[in-house]
């Protein structure tokens, strides 16, 4: 059953989309005589554990690269589970339909998992981590919604609540002179997206036939079979006429009728 490859970058595209949240993060720097902007930068963010950039920057500067600038943002995803709080029908499906009018795309509902975040705020300074933290709070009340276009060949798109729950703070200041400051802010979030499954081509359903018996086994039994195809109610073939030549263009989401024939077996 399983092995018949496909792959929506579900995972890799709720990724993207946390982390674009947070690329425009600016911070300004002030005279504090005057009250005058002195420089603005963007804060630069990176996907990756903040254990990595502050081993980075605690090493000595003369050993390897140079070292990473303060402030920065980190993020990483952290956890991946199945949430059943928002499970849907099993046989469900979506339905597309493509330019063959006997195939349609199909698709089933998507299954529910919440992806953790970590958003790591570093900074040497107080003051430059509750800038950074005054832009992103206002927006989660706990949850921020993004749209994120989840299966293009099938028009779907799905609106992701980021929904924020936990913020915690480090704040080295204790140590020697010699050691640099970092104060570090850890924001948990939870992003409820979704999980496809594979897009397979179904065949148009053009024909219903419906059994009945009739009387009692014991006596005047009969079985009447009831046949249902669709009936055109326009000229598809251009040919002046409508009829039976027709019923083969016809769309699922066309106008039509019905061809209803009863057989007694």
């Amino acid at each position: 059953m399983l092995g018949n490859y496909f792959y929506h970058s579900i995972i890799r595209k709720t990724v993207v989309a946390f982390g674009t949240l947070f690329n425009n993060i600016q911070l300004t720097k002030k005279d504090p005589d005057t009250g005058a902007i002195i420089r603005q930068e963007k804060v630069p963010i990176a996907y990756g554990p903040k254990a990595k950039f502050l081993a980075k920057i605690q090493q000595d500067p003369t050993v390897g690269k140079v070292n990473i600038t303060m402030p920065r943002l980190s993020f990483e995803m952290t956890d991946l589970s199945y949430d059943s709080s928002r499970k849907t029908s099993l046989i469900s499906k979506y339905l597309k339909e493509t330019t063959n009018p006997d195939s349609s795309k199909v698709q089933y509902m998507p299954v529910p998992y919440n992806i953790n975040f970590e958003l790591g705020i570093l900074s040497k300074s107080q003051d430059d981590a509750l800038q950074i933290l005054e832009q992103i709070l206002p927006y989660f009340q706990p949850a921020f919604t993004v749209t994120v276009n989840m299966i293009p060949e099938m028009d779907e798109k799905r609106d992701i609540p980021i929904v924020l729950n936990n913020i915690n703070m480090e704040d080295s200041y204790e140590d020697d002179l010699m050691t640099r400051r970092e104060i570090v802010y850890s924001l948990i979030f939870t992003a409820k997206t979704y999980l496809y499954g594979p897009v397979i081509n179904a065949e148009v359903i053009k024909k219903a036939i419906v059994t009945e018996t009739l009387g009692t086994p014991a006596q005047h039994k009969r079985n009447l079979k009831l046949t249902v195809t669709p009936e055109a109610k326009q000229d598809y073939n251009n040919d002046g006429v409508i009829n039976a030549a027709d019923n083969p263009f016809i769309m699922p989401d066309d106008d039509f009728g019905f061809n209803q024939g009863i057989t007694l077996l």
